[in-house]
């Protein structure tokens, strides 16, 4: 019986320690993920990371890391956020109606508008997005199938929640917005 025993408890350790091995090392491996395809937006209230989705919208993604890369996005302010709803950026003139000057089809998919996704900003024509996004604050189920997503935040969702808030009363336009500091494509970064 006490043989008995010391296998049981021999064996329940090793799975323990299997477990754990294996727990542990899945933020490694979260870490190691497709760099490629993994966003870094900074802000004064630390990084959030983005898993692109080029299976659901590819001509967006390619654009958004060229976007990245050439430094677009740097220092690029939140100019209208909605308590409850989204925070949008992209507008190098702060105003919601600036872009890069290059629009892209729309590439709609199933892809529902949940906290934490990224999807493509524009006006009533479906083709005219171009570099303004927003990060779905909640649940936002009234825009799926109109809008781009392309992207969804895989960490550092509470520094989203931190952005500074507009006022409901004017589109949620934004006093003194926060900015994008860097975004990166993970891939390119050195931390």
């Amino acid at each position: 019986m006490v043989t008995n025993m010391k296998k049981l408890v021999i064996r329940y350790t090793t799975l323990t320690i299997l477990a754990l091995s294996i727990f542990l090392s899945g933020d490694k491996m979260a870490e190691a993920a497709d760099l490629e395809n993994t966003l870094y937006i900074d802000l004064k209230y630390g990084r959030v990371v983005v898993e692109l989705l080029p299976e659901l919208a590819p001509n967006h993604v390619k654009r958004i890391k060229k976007l990245a890369r050439n430094g677009f996005y740097d220092g690029i302010k939140f100019h209208r956020v909605i308590d409850g709803f989204m925070a949008q950026t992209g507008d190098p003139t702060g105003t919601g109606r600036g872009g890069s000057g290059t629009n892209l089809d729309a590439e709609f998919s199933k892809e529902k508008h949940v906290r934490g996704t990224l999807s493509m900003a524009r006006s009533v024509s479906v083709n005219s997005a171009d570099s303004q996004f927003f990060i779905v604050l909640d649940d936002s189920s009234h825009l799926d199938g109109k809008y781009t997503v392309w992207g969804r935040v895989t960490s550092g969702m509470e520094f989203v929640d931190q952005i500074k808030k507009g006022d409901k009363d004017n589109n949620g336009a934004v006093d003194e917005p926060d900015v994008m500091e860097k975004v990166s494509v993970a891939a390119d970064s050195k931390k």
